[in-house]
């Protein structure tokens, strides 16, 4: 079955107005030569500037983040689905393991925010992922099916029909390391095959991506395994050339 090809950047905590603007710019003119979808997710107060800056070009925007809340009211510091979705966001990420080890969002709290980001109309981005210590104690596959499963359990496997998961090995991000392309290969079909024991259909049709230092030298072997659909790019998607490499790879 043919799966979509995506490569989206996870911005983070970084940039300025100007910065946001003009990255988005490059992205935007550079999007013509890649055949992959592309989705860029910056901080919440440059969303809506990033929004304009991409114009009428097929990159697509998306939040890092969103309420544990189905409602408006007296929640100081947070963003609903719905509020992305005004301002112009298709996509959300869901359960970053920032989020959770940071912020403590447990597997039950990412599978209400998934929920919540369908309700809104967002196409939710889970991520999923072991720690180095749970992966040397032989626990990836445990933590992985954990994971996926909170959100099929509360919400069906159909939730996860055009809904896009990305694998980051948590040892992974930010240090330099990258699993190798038979490490995420082998935690992506186990994915796959979690999701294909309620839904073959679903299981087949479900882009994963890999998140965890892709870079430009490392993303075409990456990008070449059978069960990875593409990227999702933290540090190298804060340069145009680098993002739109790793896009060109994808393609």
């Amino acid at each position: 079955m043919t799966r979509p090809t995506i490569v989206a950047g996870n911005w983070k905590m970084h940039g300025s107005l100007g910065m946001a603007e003009s990255l988005a710019e490059a992205i935007a003119e550079g999007a013509a030569d890649t055949t992959a979808k592309l989705i860029v997710c910056p901080p919440y107060p440059y969303l809506e500037a990033v929004v304009r800056s991409l114009g009428d070009s097929d990159v697509h925007v998306g939040g890092q983040n969103l309420a544990d809340q189905p409602d408006s009211g007296a929640f100081t510091g947070e963003v609903s689905g719905a509020m992305l979705r005004d301002i112009g966001c298709w996509h959300v990420i869901v359960g970053h393991s920032e989020r959770r080890s940071l912020y403590g969002e447990t597997n039950e709290q990412v599978a209400i925010k998934f929920g919540l980001a369908r309700d809104a109309g967002l196409v939710p981005i889970l991520c999923v992922g072991e720690t180095l210590e749970e992966r040397e104690q032989g626990q990836m596959e445990a933590v992985l099916k954990a994971q996926i499963n909170a959100v099929i359990t509360r919400h069906g496997v159909d939730a996860l029909q055009d809904a896009i998961l990305a694998y980051e090995p948590v040892w992974a991000i930010g240090t330099g390391k990258t699993a190798s392309p038979e490490q995420a290969q082998a935690a992506h079909a186990f994915l796959r095959e979690q999701v294909d024991a309620h839904n073959a259909t679903i299981a087949g049709a479900l882009p994963i991506l890999y998140g965890g230092s892709v870079k430009p030298g490392n993303a075409p072997e990456l990008f070449a395994q059978p069960d990875v659909d593409g990227g999702l790019i933290g540090g190298a998607s804060l340069k145009s050339e680098d993002f739109l490499a790793i896009a060109a790879a994808a393609s």
